[in-house]
């Protein structure tokens, strides 16, 4: 086993743990904020389940998603709006129950539970099919274009599943405010697609084809 690697892991997710329970609870001013919880659980619970799974059987690609500095001005831009896209809309969620502002019903909360599970499924799912998938916008070494599975509904079925999973989660955390804060990493993430689908046409060879037989980005029959 990699101990660097598993050392490199647990620091990222022990520090997305305290970073996303002070964003969360100081708002909040409370540790009774249930829907803080939950979210904490569903998403970092599986999350350390499949970096145990990505450790043991593909630590390559660990490094790989581990590796999130992007080189690209762009992509830089995307990356810094989506994160303070997070930081306001966890904020608001965390405010919004303090001060009972507009809560949601608990069926949308766990709802949007059950949305956010599905996420992580089609999450696991693209990293089982692409073992070339970086956080990163960048064509690899020897990297080939992948056409079947969830790639041959939609070329972007990490961003199918992020965008299910991100925008999942302020409802679970029951802010209809926070939702529609983070309605703003839609353009966020179409501007990202339109700069990584131009880099692998210009340096993937078969990409350009690939997205003639494929025509959806994102969304089947929508997007």
């Amino acid at each position: 086993m990699n101990r660097n690697l598993l050392t490199q892991a647990l620091i990222k997710f022990l520090a997305g743990i305290i970073l996303t329970g002070l964003l969360v609870f100081l708002p909040a001013g409370s540790f009774a904020y249930w829907q803080g919880w939950l979210l904490m659980g569903i998403l970092f619970i599986p999350m350390f389940l499949a970096g145990i799974v990505m450790l043991v059987k593909s630590p390559d690609l660990l490094s790989k998603r581990l590796n999130a500095k992007e080189k690209e001005g762009t992509q830089k831009a995307v990356v810094a709006l989506t994160g303070l896209l997070f930081i306001i809309s966890f904020v608001t969620a965390g405010l919004n129950w303090r001060f009972n502002w507009w809560i949601l019903l608990d069926w949308i909360v766990w709802t949007a539970t059950a949305l956010f599970i599905l996420s992580y499924i089609l999450y696991a799912e693209v990293l089982r099919e692409n073992e070339y998938l970086s956080r990163t916008i960048e064509v690899q070494q020897g990297q080939k274009v992948i056409d079947t599975g969830l790639y041959g509904i939609v070329r972007h079925p990490m961003y199918m599943a992020t965008i299910i999973m991100f925008l999942s989660m302020p409802l679970v955390l029951g802010s209809p405010i926070s939702f529609i804060i983070i309605l703003g990493y839609i353009p966020v993430i179409a501007k990202r697609i339109r700069n990584e689908e131009m880099v692998l046409s210009e340096g993937l060879d078969g990409y350009k084809e690939y997205m003639k037989r494929v025509k959806y980005k994102v969304i089947p029959f929508i997007w």
